[in-house]
């Protein structure tokens, strides 16, 4: 018999409102009911939200290799096969997803090893990414091949919803944290071996639009399926434009490694933004961009088109030290990541952040409502990555994938496919 679990007390972010003092059923890997426990919901009386929304049972479902979201816990009931856990003063939020994640937990997915990239996944997941795709950095074209192949293995398990490469075919210019000398331009024959290589599992390519086969290969990208993206860019804003019209439809994180927005030379920044094909990606670790910065964008993108990211590299949920990124060395001093030698030294190198701290910035510094909040770190990536059928919102017929935040927004349980990855009694 499948397990049902029903999570209430907390105010619950549903797709359409806030419902305070809500209820959330899990059954095996899905939510099967999501909205008020008892009495009207907040927000308009007898709209969506006002009405819990529910699934007829669909027969037994496959439990998670983690265990049921009915494990026994501190502060359950358990009535035969129902069990209640009480989340009262809390929310429960959709699981984050993450368009751009290079490592976590002194682990790295460019060191193409299962072992490695488990290791990244797993530390994102305890802080509240239950999607997230698998970015690699730049380096050497057959390199990069047999990391895809490796990485195209945990995809198709399930444990990651795909591969972004971000590099080599980006600007020198603008190469950040990547090895200047194994920048390239975008042969289209290039790019589409690192997307045969995949496997099928390649979802986004950062690339420079402007470099001698960049508009060629964002055509190649659309037409396999891969979302094309602009960063790591000297491009004009004309020049993005014409990357826009051949398919490109995301900015990696925008504003950092492109040229800044001028009053007469509005650039990528401003090319971006303003169309509505595109999803911008930010980084909101407080490091990257000013808090003024970030509001404009999202103010002016709306949260349907924000993606909160964490371009996260290996020293994520680990203290200060040096730490690999590709064949860069990088040192992490006060949580900031920057290139230690070389020619780039300086150059911030990813971030350290996680998505649940940046939901919290967001609500807490940034000053954004808890629903946009959601959306820009749940909804609009699963929209981007086209899964927003299975993850990104409290749906029935949706896996089990939400947070559970306390009132003041830190994390306290993360549930994936209807197993604990961290319980709110135990955390």
């Amino acid at each position: 018999m499948v397990q049902r679990t029903h999570l209430t007390g907390a105010r619950v972010v549903l797709p359409d409102g806030v419902v305070d003092n809500g209820r959330v059923t899990v059954e095996g890997t899905r939510i099967t009911a999501a909205g008020p426990a008892a009495g009207p919901a907040a927000g308009p009386a007898g709209g969506p939200a006002a009405r819990l929304a529910t699934e007829p049972a669909a027969g037994p479902a496959t439990e998670p290799a983690a265990g049921p979201a009915g494990d026994s816990a501190p502060g359950q009931a358990d009535s035969g096969g129902e069990r209640v856990l009480d989340l009262a003063g809390g929310w429960i939020v959709p699981g984050f997803v993450d368009l751009h994640v290079h490592g976590g937990g002194g682990a790295s997915f460019s060191a193409g090893t299962p072992e490695e990239a488990l290791t990244a996944i797993g530390t994102h997941r305890r802080h509240g990414t239950t999607t997230m795709l698998a970015s690699t950095v730049t380096g050497d074209l057959d390199d990069l091949a047999r990391q895809a192949a490796a990485l195209s293995e945990l995809v198709e398990q399930g444990e990651l919803a795909g591969i972004h490469f971000e590099g080599p075919f980006i600007s020198p210019h603008r190469c950040g944290a990547h090895q200047p000398s194994l920048l390239r331009a975008p042969d289209p024959a290039d790019v589409r071996k690192l997307v045969d290589a995949a496997r099928g599992t390649a979802r986004m390519m950062t690339l420079a639009p402007e470099l001698p086969g960049g508009l060629e290969s964002v055509r190649l990208l659309a037409d396999s399926g891969v979302l094309a993206a602009v960063g790591h860019t000297d491009s004009t804003y004309e020049a993005t434009l014409e990357a826009v019209e051949a398919g490109a439809t995301v900015a990696t994180h925008l504003f950092n490694a492109m040229p800044s927005l001028l009053h007469r030379a509005p650039g990528p920044v401003a090319a971006l933004l303003e169309d509505e094909r595109i999803t911008v990606e930010l980084i909101n670790d407080g490091t990257h961009l000013h808090p003024a910065v970030l509001g404009l964008a999202f103010h002016r993108a709306g949260a349907d088109r924000v993606a909160f990211i964490t371009d996260a590299m290996g020293a994520a949920g680990m203290s200060d030290g040096r730490y690999p990124l590709g064949p860069m060395e990088v040192e992490v001093k006060d949580g900031v990541a920057r290139i230690s030698d070389g020619p780039t030294a300086g150059s911030i190198a990813g971030s350290t952040l996680t998505l649940d701290r940046a939901f919290r910035r967001a609500v807490t510094i940034d000053g954004l409502g808890v629903e946009a909040a959601v959306r820009a770190l749940s909804a609009t990536p699963a929209r981007v990555l086209g899964i927003a059928d299975r993850v990104g919102s409290l749906k029935p017929g949706k896996d089990a994938d939400l947070v559970v935040l306390d009132d003041d927004f830190r994390l306290r349980g993360v549930m994936r496919r209807g197993a604990w990855v961290v319980h709110p009694e135990l955390s």
